[in-house]
């Protein structure tokens, strides 16, 4: 006996429920991604990739922004905190007992984590000192540039108004760190990303497509609007880092 009343699958259910938007999806919420690089992943051709990501962008699940370094690319970005929302929507849609409740804060964990920008200024500074105070230390947190400059002030006062001191962050130049392995490796720019050596040893690396706040003229809401990116970045990479006693197995 079926019901007569049975409403339209919740939008999320629709939206990824193609296996090539699901494993877009999947593929974007490591990290930022061009299509190249969504098409080499999934082994499927260009047009097909950017049909679906049409679809994923209609659904607003993701974004999409052109490149700082190469204005040819696109990168394209999945919305986490959206994609929870729409979880949480589509399983009290099915039952009640399905709703999802807010995740708990992160099991405490451990790990090396480097976080890269050109300048080594604002973005990838911010990134170190959030991880490192979001993990109470727990996590190291490593920041570094291609072409280090000293520390923007915008920079420092958004993070002293979340309660973060930056006043002993120094710019650091990527060399410093070749060789050394990491968990993750981030990068922060377009242009980075273009230069950025192999690190050994590391477990994964992954995109983070933002704008360098310093070029943009709105000033310190800049600076504020890309801490509020990475904060929310951050705490779902916390979900991703390994636990002590994972490590010790």
């Amino acid at each position: 006996m079926t019901s007569s009343g049975a409403s339209a699958p919740p939008g999320f259910v629709t939206a990824v429920g193609h296996p090539v938007r699901w494993g877009l999806v999947s593929e974007l919420a490591r990290g930022d991604l061009a299509v190249r690089e969504l098409t080499a992943r999934l082994g499927q051709p260009q047009n097909l990739v950017s049909y679906h990501l049409g679809k994923l962008r209609k659904a607003a699940l993701v974004t999409a922004r052109r490149s700082s370094a190469d204005g040819r690319d696109t990168y394209y970005s999945l919305d986490l905190t959206m994609c929870a929302g729409l979880l949480a929507g589509a399983g009290a849609a099915l039952h009640p007992g399905l709703r999802l409740a807010a995740p708990p804060p992160a099991t405490p964990v451990t790990g090396r984590v480097l976080f890269l920008c050109t300048g080594n200024s604002s973005r990838s500074q911010i990134a170190e000192a959030l991880l490192r105070h979001r993990s109470n230390g727990a996590v190291q947190a490593y920041s570094a540039g291609s072409r280090p400059k000293p520390l923007h002030p915008h920079a420092t006062a958004v993070m002293s108004a979340r309660g973060v001191d930056l006043g002993a962050a120094r710019p650091k130049h990527l060399d410093e760190f070749t060789g050394q392995p990491f968990d993750a490796v981030i990068t922060l720019c377009d242009r980075v990303k273009e230069v950025c050596p192999d690190f050994p040893g590391s477990q994964r690396s992954a995109h983070w497509s933002i704008l360098d706040p310093a070029a943009d003229p709105a000033g310190l809401p800049a600076f504020e609007r890309v801490a509020d990116d990475l904060a929310e970045r951050i705490d779902f990479l916390l979900h991703t880092l390994v636990t002590p006693e994972e490590r010790a197995s």
